[in-house]
């Protein structure tokens, strides 16, 4: 009996593992358009360097979606086409705090998938993940920095 209740709770991680990296995927592809979305809408005498700031992120993102889209399929799920909605914003600043928030959001959801995946026993899952904690916690460093004097 114990072993079915051991089984049961391993499908269970399993599942909720997969979905939790669907989540991510979300988040993944929503950074993707939303830094692409708001190279184009950047104005002002800071706008090329805000355009190649937004621009150079992409494939930071696009490597973590694919990463995860491909984590997800070895698990046996599907990946998620869905973005994560991009928050709307009008001004550049309005732009740089929705990335600061959206970075440090994956941040804190990419530290709690690295605990679960531990948990679940999938070490080498656990150290990507943690890599991509440090990709997120520079990108969300490199925005703070760029608010800081950033007038209001």
């Amino acid at each position: 009996m114990a072993t079915k209740d051991k089984s049961a709770t391993m499908v269970q991680a399993k599942a909720d593992l997969i979905h939790n990296l669907n989540e991510d995927l979300a988040g993944e592809l929503g950074a993707i358009s939303q830094y692409i979305v708001y190279a184009a809408k950047v104005t002002g005498p800071y706008r090329p360097q805000l355009v190649e700031f937004f621009l150079a992120e992409v494939p930071d993102e696009q490597r973590h979606a694919q990463f995860l889209a491909n984590k997800i399929v070895a698990l046996g799920g599907e990946p998620t086409t869905e973005a994560r909605p991009v928050a709307m914003a009008e001004s550049n600043r309005e732009m740089l705090e929705a990335v600061l928030e959206a970075e440090q959001r994956a941040v804190r959801d990419y530290t709690q998938r690295a605990e679960q995946a531990d948990e679940y026993g999938d070490k080498g899952l656990a150290v990507e993940l943690e890599n991509i904690v440090s990709d997120e916690t520079r990108h969300a460093e490199e925005t703070e920095r760029i608010l800081r004097d950033w007038p209001l």
